[in-house]
């Protein structure tokens, strides 16, 4: 079974081609991870996969319910409180009203927010926070198939391994897929079911590797192994850490 499918997607911007012949398949209830160089189009591909971009080719199929998406940043109604915003995706998913504050306060729980942090304004909230009422919104309204595009990259070391749990820890209570862009490995190895590794130039996939064990049960040193062995042998890695600031997308 397939909640996500990309079928040969190609996309150009001004004439430059971005990416061609993409293809690749979520299962349910799989956190398939998408990493590749920078510029390589990641991005690009999971707007295109989430419809808010139309691809110039290629088929895509949502064999899901509901999905929802997170970015590198909150993007958080700054007149709304935490609990607010968090309500404010029911609203547009129009929620039965009378249903809405158990949802609210259920994703609170998930993305691990208290009562004092629902009451605050984001400019009250430190980035940590404002990230887990992002994440607290997108889970608000029952998804089950969740985008994340580069969501902690500008957060630090110590609170980015602790929004990874938190993905970690709502995927399996929630049950829902996810594509999880990011540039960084080990955050790759610690969250996903399977990586996929986007061609340098976005031409197809160079690479779609399992990683070994369940997330949440890897172990730091299961996580730093696995990761050197791709680098070091796996020929589908050899450009992911490569930068074009040319190809930004």
């Amino acid at each position: 079974m397939t909640a996500l499918g990309l079928s040969r997607i190609g996309h150009a911007f001004f004439g430059r081609i971005v990416l061609s012949g993409v293809s690749l398949a979520v299962r349910p209830g799989e956190v398939m991870a998408l990493v590749g160089p920078s510029g390589c189009g990641k991005s690009t591909l999971v707007h295109i996969a989430a419809g808010l971009i139309e691809p110039r080719e290629g088929r895509v199929t949502r064999d899901y319910r509901r999905h929802a998406m997170v970015f590198q940043e909150p993007r958080l109604l700054p007149w709304l409180t935490a609990e607010g915003n968090i309500a404010f995706a029911l609203r547009l998913a129009r929620w039965p009203r009378a249903g809405r504050d158990p949802r609210v306060a259920e994703a609170a729980r998930l993305a691990e927010l208290g009562p004092e942090d629902l009451a605050k304004f984001p400019v009250e909230l430190s980035g940590g926070m404002r990230q887990r009422v992002a994440i607290a919104r997108a889970l608000a309204p029952a998804p089950d198939f969740l985008f994340f595009d580069e969501p902690f990259t500008a957060l630090d070391v110590a609170l980015k391994r602790r929004m990874q749990d938190l993905v970690i820890a709502a995927a399996a209570a929630a049950r829902f897929a996810a594509l999880f862009i990011t540039h960084d490995l080990m955050e790759a190895a610690r969250v996903a079911h399977r990586i996929a590794v986007l061609d340098s130039r976005g031409r197809g996939l160079a690479g779609l590797r399992d990683v070994p064990g369940v997330p949440g049960a890897r172990s730091d040193r299961e996580v730093f192994a696995t990761v050197q062995d791709w680098l070091g042998r796996d020929p589908a890695f050899a450009h992911v850490h490569d930068v074009d600031e040319r190809r930004r997308a």
